[in-house]
Parts: C-alpha cells; structure tokens; sequence
C-alpha cells in the first residue's frame, strides 16, 4: 500500500507542477492577440481545476504518509500551512480568470486581471518551491 500511495503522491505533484510554470505563462498573456489571450485564458482554467484536484490528492496521499512516517511537527506545520495557501491562492485565481475571459469577449482590456494573475501566480510558483524543497529536504526543520 504505502508503493502505491507514494505513486499516487508523485501522480499529484506532476499535475500540481503546472503552478511553477504558470507565472511565465501569465506575463506572456498581454503580447497575444484577444482570441489567443482568451484561448490561454481558457486553458489556465481548466489546468487551475486539474492542479486543485492534484492538490486534493497530495494532500490525502502525503496525509497518508505522514502517518506512516517520522516527521517533526514543526515540518508538519510548514508543510500544512503552504498547502493551505496552495489552495486558497490558486482557488482566489479563478475570478480573475472568470473576468478576464468575459473582458476578452466583450473585446475590454484585461490588464487589472492579468496583473492580479501574476501576482498570484508567482504566490502559488513561489509556495510550490518552498513546498518541494520542504519535501526533499525533510530533515531540515
């Protein structure tokens, strides 16, 4: 059980991998044109709700494991708390998706959308580095 756990964690880092990518993506959004900023705007969304999903696993897959392991408790907190901002940031992301798609359509700038996008974005990218350095480096803290 615990090979197949640990498969299913490496599953969900892979699909939650898209948010360290996602502030380059984000800063490209204004150079295109409107049908391929909506298209990219589309197609953030539907990553966004893949990678919560993935963050949903990570977190009962690396619950799974923390009971089966030896962690300290102050790791356990850290690693906690930025899963949490994981999922409250990328969740906050998808208003500004949602508004920047209907600007789009309605031919209106997206630029107070797309800076609030890169801003979270690089919150999501900046936890997701902490959050695999806190995993490889386990005994650190």
């Amino acid at each position: 059980m615990d090979s197949v756990m640990y498969f299913v964690h490496i599953l969900g880092a892979l699909s939650v991998g898209f948010y360290l990518l996602l502030p380059f993506v984000v800063a490209k959004i204004s150079k295109l044109s409107l049908p391929a900023q909506e298209g990219s705007a589309v197609a953030i969304r539907s990553l966004n709700v893949i990678a919560q999903i993935g963050l949903l696993v990570q977190f009962i897959s690396g619950g799974y494991m923390i009971s089966k392991g030896n962690y300290t408790v102050v790791w356990m907190i850290v690693v906690f708390v930025l899963l949490v901002a994981l999922f409250a940031v990328s969740g906050m992301m998808s208003k500004p998706l949602k508004s920047a798609i209907a600007g789009i359509k309605q031919n209106k700038s997206i630029a107070v959308e797309t800076g609030k996008l890169r801003t979270m974005s690089t919150i999501v990218a900046v936890c997701m580095l902490a959050m695999v350095y806190f995993m490889v480096f386990n005994q650190v803290i």
